[in-house]
């Protein structure tokens, strides 16, 4: 249970960090002859900061180690528990590599403020747990992780620009192939399971 309560935190602050990383346009009403009015003003996101940066890929690589550690249970195709088996192995790897790099470099994870990522992941991990084994639960875990992996990706391409230290910059660099590597697989998978 405490896997699944993390894996629901890593994968709800990687959702909601893409979330808020989505840029909202205005429209007017031209053909009326209506003013323009202005766009609404949203206060900007607060910048990352490397302990931001640090704990965001911490959540995300432990929820999805935690989350293949589910479908190596739950799946009932061999491709999928393949995935599942290889997400726990690398995210594993990921995450052991960015506490090394914390520890080295004095870090202390922290969690982005307002940050809401514990009740999003604890709603997808119940969700999956509830469901019944099965094809329809194997597409749901595929989906989900073609959702996650991309919003990870995402979230890495921002940490990479917001990202002061250089070495946390080359650890993302070098995650951002594997998670790649990782969606294209999913979408794969997606494909075959629809």
């Amino acid at each position: 249970m405490k896997h699944a309560r993390t894996l629901m935190v890593a994968l709800t602050a990687v959702a909601a960090l893409a979330a808020c990383a989505r840029d909202e346009t205005a429209t007017t009403d031209t053909a009326a002859g209506a003013a323009a009015a202005p766009p609404p003003v949203t206060p900007a996101a607060p910048a990352l900061t490397d302990a931001n940066i640090v704990w965001i890929l911490d959540q995300a690589n432990m929820g999805d180690s935690a989350m293949g550690k589910l479908a190596d249970t739950k799946a009932t195709d061999p491709e999928v528990k393949r995935f599942a088996r290889l997400m726990m192995s690398e995210h594993h790897a990921l995450r052991l590599a960015g506490e090394n790099l914390a520890k080295k470099l004095a870090v202390t994870p922290s969690a982005p403020p307002a940050d809401d990522s514990f009740a999003m992941m604890k709603a997808t991990t119940d969700s999956l747990t509830a469901q019944a084994r099965g094809k329809a639960w194997d597409k749901a875990y595929i989906d989900h992780e073609v959702m996650m992996h991309q919003a990870v990706l995402d979230k890495a391409n921002q940490a990479l620009s917001a990202a002061q230290n250089a070495e946390l910059k080359t650890l993302i660099e070098g995650a951002a192939p594997v998670i790649q590597k990782h969606l294209d697989m999913a979408k794969q998978l997606q494909t075959k399971l629809q």
